[in-house]
């Protein structure tokens, strides 16, 4: 399945959290797959698309970071998945 993490940067973590990143990459634990990350331009926002089946290691990276950043971790669906789901309740005629 996949998840979407969004991040917000505050001020007072900002230099810490980039010094970690820089350093490390942010890696992820075994077992997700990383299917893009983006950050805004005024760097206070992120967005990283993964992939996994595994909650327990997505929660472990989530933790990871959350002594610098404010995360949500959201299940996703792509256009096709969202199309079945909602066509299974209105009905194409």
């Amino acid at each position: 399945m996949k998840f979407m993490l969004t991040w917000n940067l505050p001020h007072g973590t900002y230099k810490e959290a980039v010094n970690r990143f820089l350093s490390t990459g942010a890696p992820l634990p075994a077992g997700v797959k990383s299917l893009g990350r983006w950050h805004s331009v005024d760097e206070r926002i992120g967005f990283h698309l993964v992939e996994t089946s595994d909650g327990v290691a997505l929660m472990q990276h989530a933790a990871e970071w959350k002594d610098l950043l404010d995360i949500s971790v959201c299940p996703v669906l792509d256009d096709a998945e969202a199309g079945e789901a909602v066509s299974r309740v209105f009905k194409k005629k």
